[in-house]
C-alpha cells in the first residue's frame, strides 16, 4: 500500500512531497494543499486521504482497513490500514480522488489539470 500511494501520489500533475511534520511523515500537495498524508510512525502504514462525505462514509462501512482521518477532519478524511482485501486500485483510486477533489477546490487559474477531463482519462468518472 504505502509504496503504491508514494507512486501514484508522485505521478500526478503538480504534486509535490514534503514533510512540515517531520521525516517520518510524507505529505503530498498540489499548489499548497493536502492531499495524501503518509506515515509509519505511530505504528502500521497509514494513508490519509480526502473524501466526499458520502463517500467516506460508504468507505468505512464497506472496508475494515478504512476508518475516520487520523488526526484529519472525520468528515472529510480517511484513514487506510493494511488489511485483507485491499488491493492497488483501491489505493490508486482514493489517492486520485483525493488529488482530484482539492484540484477541483483550487481556482481554475491555478488548476494543473481540469478535474473532470482528468477524471474521465483515469477512469474515475463516467
Amino acid at each position: 500500500m504505502y509504496q503504491c500511494a508514494h507512486e501514484v501520489a508522485q505521478g500526478l500533475p503538480g504534486s509535490g512531497l514534503e514533510q512540515p511534520f517531520g521525516p517520518r511523515w510524507d505529505v503530498y500537495k498540489v499548489r499548497g494543499k493536502i492531499f495524501a498524508l503518509l506515515t509509519s510512525s505511530t505504528g502500521p502504514q497509514m494513508l490519509n486521504v480526502k473524501v466526499d462525505p458520502p463517500d467516506g462514509v460508504a468507505l468505512r462501512r464497506q472496508y475494515p482497513f478504512i476508518a475516520p482521518g487520523y488526526h484529519m477532519s472525520k468528515r472529510h478524511w480517511v484513514t487506510v490500514t493494511p488489511g485483507e482485501g485491499l488491493e492497488t486500485a483501491l489505493v490508486e483510486e482514493l489517492v486520485t480522488t483525493s488529488y482530484l477533489l482539492v484540484v477541483e477546490g483550487l481556482p481554475r487559474a491555478v488548476r494543473p489539470v481540469d478535474p473532470q477531463r482528468y477524471a474521465v482519462a483515469a477512469g474515475l468518472a463516467g
